[in-house]
C-alpha cells in the first residue's frame, strides 16, 4: 500500500511538472511590461487608476477631437491610416490601447465596462478635454464605445461604430474553472492570436506583416488573461440592451460595415439597427473586418461626411 501511494505522488508530481514545463514552452508571455519594455515605443504614457496607458495625439490642437478605440486584440496601431487620414482633415486624433492590450499595463481586473469607461474618462480628463468627442469604436470597440456612450452622453458628440461585436461569444464551460481554465486558454488559444488576425481581411495577402505587428504585445504578462476576461465580459453581454441604451441617449451614430466580414458577418448589423432605430448605416463592399483599412478612402471620407452634419453637441 505504501508502495502504491509512493509511486501514485511520484506519477503526479511528473505529471505536474510535464504540464508546467509545457505550459511555460508554449506561453508566449515572459516577463512584466515595464518602464524598460517601452523604451523606444513611440507615443506617450500616462498613468491611470487603473494603470499606465499607451496613447497617442495626432493633429491641430484646435481641431475638432475623435478618439478611436480599437477592437478584442489588436492594439492602436490599427488605426494608422484613420489617424493619417483623420489628422490630416484638421481634426485632433486621439488613439489608445485600451487596458491589456498593446502598451498599456495589464492589470489584474474584470476587463468590463466600468474598467473601459473609466479608462476613457481619466484618459480624457488627463488630456485636459473638455469638449465633446467623436467616438469611434472598431469590433470589440463598439462594445467599449457604446458603452461609454450610454454613461457618459454629455462627452460625446456623435459614435461610429465600425463593424461591432454584436453577439455573445460563446466560451466552453471549463474556461471558467480556476487556474485550469486560464491554462488551457493560455496554452491552446493565446500562441496562435497573431496568425488568427489574417481573417480579419478579405485579402489578407496584401497585409503579409500583420501577424508580425501583432507579437511584441504578446510577450508581456498579463496579456492572455485580459483577452479571456474579455471574452467571458462579452459573453455576459446583451449587446441588444446596450446599443438600445446608447440609442437612447440621442447621440447620432453612424454604423459602418464591411459586406465580406467573416469575423462579425454583416448579418449581425440587424442588432444595433433593431436597437438603435435612428443609426445611419453604411456598408462597405470589397471589405471584411476592417474596411477602414481596405476601403480606406471611402470609410474615411464617410466618417468625415458625418461628423460635418452633426456639428454640434447635444444640450
Amino acid at each position: 500500500m505504501v508502495r502504491f501511494v509512493r509511486f501514485g505522488i511520484v506519477t503526479l508530481a511528473v505529471v505536474g511538472a510535464a504540464l508546467v514545463g509545457y505550459g511555460s514552452w508554449r506561453n508566449p508571455e515572459q516577463g512584466p511590461l515595464n518602464a524598460a519594455a517601452r523604451t523606444g515605443v513611440p507615443g506617450q504614457f500616462v498613468a491611470l487608476s487603473g494603470g499606465v496607458t499607451h496613447y497617442d495625439i495626432a493633429g491641430p490642437d484646435t481641431g475638432r477631437v475623435v478618439v478611436l478605440v480599437h477592437g478584442f486584440s489588436v492594439p492602436s496601431y490599427i488605426w494608422d491610416s484613420t489617424s493619417t487620414a483623420l489628422s490630416a482633415a484638421g481634426y485632433r486624433v486621439i488613439r489608445y490601447d485600451v487596458y491589456g492590450r498593446g502598451w498599456s499595463d495589464r492589470p489584474d481586473a474584470a476587463y468590463d465596462g466600468a474598467m473601459y469607461d473609466a479608462q476613457l474618462d481619466e484618459l480624457l480628463d488627463s488630456l485636459h478635454i473638455t469638449q465633446p468627442i467623436d467616438l469611434v469604436g472598431l469590433s470589440f470597440g463598439g462594445y467599449v464605445t457604446s458603452h461609454y456612450v450610454a454613461g457618459h452622453a454629455a462627452r460625446v458628440r456623435t459614435l461610429t461604430m465600425i463593424d461591432p461585436a454584436s453577439t455573445a461569444r460563446e466560451l466552453p464551460g471549463f474556461l471558467s474553472w480556476p487556474v485550469v481554465g486560464p491554462w488551457i486558454w493560455q496554452t491552446t488559444q493565446v500562441p496562435g492570436m497573431a496568425e488568427g488576425q489574417a481573417s480579419d481581411f478579405l485579402h489578407p495577402e496584401q497585409f503579409p506583416t500583420w501577424a508580425e505587428q501583432y507579437r511584441p504585445q504578446m510577450r508581456y504578462d498579463g496579456f492572455g488573461r485580459a483577452l479571456l476576461r474579455s471574452a467571458f465580459t462579452m459573453r455576459r453581454t446583451d449587446f441588444g440592451a446596450l446599443f438600445a441604451a446608447a440609442g437612447k441617449t440621442g447621440v447620432p451614430a453612424l454604423l459602418v460595415w464591411g459586406k465580406q466580414d467573416r469575423t462579425v458577418p454583416i448579418a449581425l448589423s440587424a442588432v444595433a439597427r433593431t436597437h438603435m432605430p435612428s443609426i445611419e448605416f453604411f456598408a462597405v463592399d470589397s471589405a471584411g473586418h476592417l474596411p477602414h483599412i481596405e476601403q480606406s478612402a471611402l470609410v474615411h471620407a464617410k466618417m468625415q461626411e458625418f461628423f460635418r452634419a452633426h456639428p454640434r453637441s447635444l444640450p
